[in-house]
């Protein structure tokens, strides 16, 4: 498979470099990246080829994967246009809907949304993922390896469950950063010198996560598991409830969501 990278900035040569580690042919890698630094960047790092801007000499691509800012997708497909139909295209662009993709590309069919996270960054991603029908199962199987390299996948059988992906796993490593903070805070509160607070509350987080996983219980379950009857864990989750705060952080994923399909709409404007 020969994939063309339109855009490499911090995701895309994740993914890139994903797929070098895990023994992908950096030859068959082609970046179209305007930074002269990034470019430069690219081609030490991985051994692939960059070039400057999409025209003619472009080498044909088995998948194009388009990773540039959702303010910038249509301007800046408009060079690639007409694609060969067999082209998969994965887009990895928040708010971008198919539709409006595959206008902005003279009509072409075969696309795939892909919603990564910023743990792709260390090959720990979290990505959900939409084909619609025009995209075979030999499609379906090329944006998995792209984005497999960089994490986990979960197929999605809507494509506006995409809004709820962008708010829970997209939104989502800034929630568990946001929650970091306040526990670290909370530790040079009470006396904690701030480097052992910053190390107990992100070695807190790492292993209650892996322990959720590797258990494979409900989280409820591994909560009451820790919270005895008139202990101190009783007590802070008890000041949680109080105010409500697991109600709030639900309402304000559901917040996310909106402002999600929000953008789709408004990127997708003529």
């Amino acid at each position: 498979m020969k994939v063309t990278f339109l855009g490499g900035g911090n995701m895309g040569a994740a993914i890139v470099g994903g797929l070098v580690a895990r023994g992908f042919p950096a030859a068959d890698i082609t970046v179209i990246e305007p930074g002269a630094a990034a470019r430069e960047s690219l081609a030490a790092r991985f051994g692939v080829a960059v070039r400057e801007a999409a025209g003619p000499g472009l080498p044909l691509a088995d998948a194009l994967v388009l990773a540039v800012k959702p303010q910038q997708m249509r301007q800046a497909v408009a060079p690639l246009v007409p694609l060969p139909a067999s082209t998969l295209v994965v887009t990895i662009a928040a708010g971008i809907r198919i539709a409006d993709l595959s206008r902005w590309l003279g009509g072409h069919a075969a696309i795939v949304r892909a919603m990564p996270n910023t743990p792709a960054l260390v090959h720990a991603g979290m990505t959900g993922l939409h084909a619609p029908p025009a995209v075979d199962a030999a499609g379906r199987g090329r944006a998995e390896t792209l984005l497999g390299a960089v994490g986990e996948t979960v197929w999605l059988p809507r494509e506006e469950d995409l809004d709820a992906v962008t708010a829970v796993s997209g939104s989502g490593p800034a929630y568990v950063f946001y929650f970091i903070e306040a526990l670290e805070r909370a530790g040079v509160e009470m006396g904690l010198a701030p480097q052992a607070a910053r190390a107990l509350a992100l070695g807190t987080f790492a292993g209650a996560a892996k322990l959720a996983r590797e258990r494979g219980e409900d989280p409820a379950v591994l909560r009451a598991q820790v919270t005895s009857k008139g202990g101190t864990t009783e007590r802070a989750l008890g000041e949680m409830e109080a105010a409500a705060l697991k109600a709030r952080f639900v309402e304000a994923v559901k917040a996310a969501c909106a402002r999600s399909r929000e953008l789709g709409d408004e990127f997708g404007k003529d």
